[in-house]
């Protein structure tokens, strides 16, 4: 799969302090990436890096196939997290104008920004200023701007910030277009149930670090506790092989917590020979992204939490 985006062993430092101590990663044509990490991390600096802003230290970036060039500019759509907007403006103004920036014809701009803003449901707000809206239609004003112009590679920097569920939904429909149609799409969010149901692979930066890298599914495997859950009928046997305590949830549903080192699914295959139980569903307790993120930021993983998987 074409890489569209590959940062090698960036550094950033402003004066006495290392904002970006050592960040690598790939991104790849078709393909949400997620830029994840708390507050201070080096998220902002590492994607101002990718567009040229910043200058690394140390380091190598290639962006659409090598250095960042005018043309290669007009390829990328940004969003940042503040208002990237002019304040001024009308807001159907305003998107034409940053889209003939890009290169776009004024005539194709505008019937670009006015689909977007009937999909979005701003329509009746074309000739409003921009600062006259409220904080959620300027979110989505920013999207409409970073899209516009069909980019081959999107940078949304927390793209659902005041956005009602309604339209988030709308905003992650055009996330997964624009993967669906090849575009590669670097996304930072502090909402990890929306980088778990978009995001086909993660890093997550932690002191300038990337500290996991990785599909979303690998991340949370390499998490992922000893514990079984189970469901089914029967007289349950409590002293199976590598079953350390089992805690009964319902009348039909059991926990059991397993051994570190003993394969969960041979609990599962003593179930199933099992002659007075019936096993009806099982499935391994997956920790959620969430707290992934909050384990290794408060330092509680281990040393070997950094996942490295090219699926």
């Amino acid at each position: 799969m074409q890489k569209l985006v590959v940062a090698q062993n960036l550094r950033k430092d402003f004066g006495s302090k290392t904002a970006v101590a050592n960040v690598s990663f790939d991104v790849r044509a078709g393909e949400v990436f997620g830029l994840l990490g708390p507050n201070g991390a080096g998220k902002t600096t590492t994607i101002r890096m990718l567009l040229n802003i910043f200058q690394p230290d140390a380091g190598k970036i290639s962006v659409l196939g090598g250095s960042l060039t005018r043309e290669k500019s007009d390829r990328i759509g940004y969003m940042p997290e503040e208002r990237g907007l002019y304040p001024n403006m009308r807001v159907l103004n305003c998107l034409v104008y940053l889209g003939t920036l890009k290169g776009m014809k004024r005539r194709e701009a505008r019937a670009r920004a006015e689909h977007y803003l009937e999909r979005l449901g701003l329509a009746d707000q074309a000739k409003t200023k921009i600062d006259a809206l409220s904080r959620g239609m300027t979110q989505k004003v920013q999207v409409i701007a970073a899209v516009l112009h069909d980019p081959d590679l999107l940078i949304i920097d927390e793209p659902f910030a005041n956005l009602d569920p309604i339209n988030a939904q709308l905003v992650r429909e055009i996330i997964l277009e624009m993967r669906d149609a090849g575009k590669a799409v670097i996304m930072t969010s502090h909402l990890m149930s929306l980088v778990e149901a978009l995001c086909d692979r993660i890093a997550l930066i932690h002191h300038g670090e990337v500290v996991l890298l990785g599909t979303v599914a690998d991340v949370r495997r390499q998490f992922a506790r000893n514990v079984v859950r189970i469901s089914g009928s029967g007289r349950l046997d409590e002293n199976l092989d590598g079953v350390t305590y089992v805690e009964q949830l319902t009348a039909s549903e059991w926990q059991l917590f397993v051994e570190p080192d003993f394969p969960p699914q041979d609990v599962v295959s003593q179930l199933v020979q099992t002659a007075d139980f019936t096993l009806d569903r099982f499935e391994v307790d997956m920790p959620s992204l969430d707290e992934v993120f909050v384990q290794v930021v408060k330092g509680d993983a281990v040393e070997s939490a950094v996942v490295t998987s090219e699926c």
